[in-house]
């Protein structure tokens, strides 16, 4: 929540395409959402898979929309075949970079330390990581999400405590992303003042200003009770950031929040 002699944070939204659609459906959709873009009161950007940067790039630019990377690499240049570097998303005109994504820590074994190293990089290279924590529902079942938590942002701090506001965090429960299943506004504010006062313990000086988006099937129909919440800034979306009208109308429904 922002100190009483503070400026409301601003509101993001940020939408993660992950890995679909074509050609086709990406200029559809990026069509789409320039359509709507005057409607548009608070920043939005799109995060669509990495062989698409360049036609987002391409649509978007004057938009008043930016565009991300939904993940980079933990290296500098050099012989890493497949990886994807900061430098590289920089010149692409990314503003943001994901790390530390559920699926990329479940699927594919990104750790803690992998994920600051990602942060770092990104920050190095002048990108805004975008850095996501969150809970299994077996985590919560336990009474553990806030160990879970803590332990994911203690991880990162030591990177954070030099990027000033220059960084976002994303709390996305796992039991919650792309299950139909949204945290309540109650386990999203939780949650969320959690890790603002984590970040502030963790010598995060910036915390209190630090935007902290929710995602997990955020959709229109709940989208203004969850950017109600005081330490709820906005939203990282999934399924419904590949339709253009529903991504719109969560944008509009984070810049009207209180």
């Amino acid at each position: 929540m922002s100190a009483p002699n503070e400026a409301p944070r601003a509101a993001l939204v940020l939408g993660n395409w992950k890995m679909n659609g074509d050609a086709a459906s990406a200029e559809a959709l990026l069509a789409g959402l320039l359509a709507g873009a005057r409607d548009i009161a608070g920043a939005a950007g799109v995060c669509p898979p990495y062989p698409y940067l360049g036609l987002a790039a391409a649509r978007l630019a004057g938009s008043g929309i930016g565009w991300g990377a939904q993940d980079v690499s933990a290296f500098d240049d050099g012989a890493y075949t497949g990886e994807v570097s900061a430098r590289m998303l920089a010149d692409m005109g990314c503003t943001w970079a994901l790390v530390g994504h559920s699926e990329r820590r479940t699927l594919f074994g990104d750790t803690d330390a992998e994920v600051a190293r990602k942060a770092a990089r990104a920050l190095a290279a002048g990108l805004v990581p975008v850095v996501c924590v969150g809970e299994t529902l077996a985590d919560r079942e336990a009474g553990s999400t806030e160990l879970v938590l803590a332990r994911q942002i203690d991880a990162v701090c030591p990177v954070l405590r030099e990027a000033g506001e220059r960084c976002v965090l994303a709390y996305e429960p796992v039991w919650a992303i792309g299950t139909g299943l949204t945290a309540s506004p109650a386990q999203a504010q939780a949650a969320h003042a959690f890790i603002r006062g984590r970040l502030a313990a963790g010598g995060v000086v910036a915390a209190p200003r630090l935007q902290v988006l929710y995602g997990g099937s955020v959709k229109p129909s709940n989208a203004v009770e969850l950017f109600g919440q005081p330490d709820v800034d906005g939203g990282l979306i999934g399924g419904a950031s590949l339709v253009a009208a529903d991504f719109l109308a969560i944008c509009r429904a984070a810049a009207g929040r209180a």
